[in-house]
């Protein structure tokens, strides 16, 4: 929400809009040839835009029955989680005992992408700006946690030159540089987003010479295009949910008439985790 009302995400509706990817909430009806959702289930649904609003329409095939769920919980689970699940499942076909970097750790995907991760049986070593937020990713079930100082050379010491199997990079900028002279062979190198704000240039001969892979997520085309892997994806998510191996960080509940201020402190990047909107 925060990039797209900047207009920095790769959806940019025309203004005015309603933002909200992710909303939790009771159907009121259905259309035609929908089975297996009902008026007055309780359901969590990808909407792209709209979520912020009374009302909002979806297709069926994003929209998923949630019965006791804790609401905030779900809603923060969507996009983060969904989106940490399908780049190291899918993208990185990330495999136990491979070392797994994290960048922007402890943001929602980057948590995401920890618990994830320790899931998929990976080292994670989590890389965040502070000290506080390196003990969050400990928290959260890295292996390990250092600061973007001297990141190569951080790196390369701790996988003792080997290099990095897997990067999680939501933040860009000269860290992406940083990772791709760290990866190792056969690597791969996920590129989620830019929260930096500036999108890397990356010198190819790198890839040639180290032999490892960049490899992109976009988890809306993903959803889009593959809808059936998604729903699996989804109901996997659920399921470590319901079993508490995954859990969402939540920062704060707030009042949906709290959104333009929520949304400036999000783009200031004060927020850790997620922030839950409640009409």
């Amino acid at each position: 929400d925060g990039l797209l009302v900047q207009g920095l995400y790769q959806l940019r509706p025309e203004a005015p809009f309603v933002p909200g990817m992710e909303a939790v909430g009771t159907v009121e009806s259905v259309g035609a040839g929908v089975t297996g959702l009902k008026s007055g289930d309780r359901v969590a649904t990808i909407c792209s835009l709209g979520g912020y609003a009374e009302k909002v329409a979806a297709p069926a095939n994003r929209v998923f029955p949630i019965g006791a769920m804790d609401a905030a919980d779900v809603c923060a689970l969507m996009v983060a989680y969904g989106t940490s699940h399908h780049a190291l499942k899918q993208r990185a076909q990330l495999k136990a005992g491979e070392t797994l970097v994290v960048l922007g750790a402890a943001g929602a995907t980057g948590i995401a992408a920890i618990q994830i991760g320790k899931i998929m049986g990976a080292r994670v070593i989590a890389v965040a700006s502070s000290d506080e937020k390196r003990t969050l990713a400990r928290e959260n079930g890295a292996d390990d946690a250092i600061g973007y100082e001297n990141l190569k050379e951080t790196l390369k010491e701790m996988t003792a030159n080997k290099g990095v199997d897997v990067v999680y990079d939501v933040v860009g900028g000269d860290h992406f540089d940083a990772c791709a002279r760290s990866m190792a062979r056969n690597g791969r190198l996920l590129v989620i987003g830019f929260a930096s704000g500036t999108i890397p240039k990356l010198p190819v001969n790198l890839t040639l010479v180290k032999e490892f892979s960049v490899v992109g997520v976009f988890w809306g085309n993903f959803t889009r295009y593959e809808p059936e892997v998604y729903a699996d994806n989804m109901a996997e998510l659920l399921g470590w949910y319901q079993s508490a191996k995954v859990k969402p960080l939540i920062e704060g509940r707030y009042p949906l008439q709290d959104a333009p201020a929520v949304l400036a402190r999000v783009l200031g990047r004060g927020a850790v985790g997620k922030i839950a909107l409640i009409p």
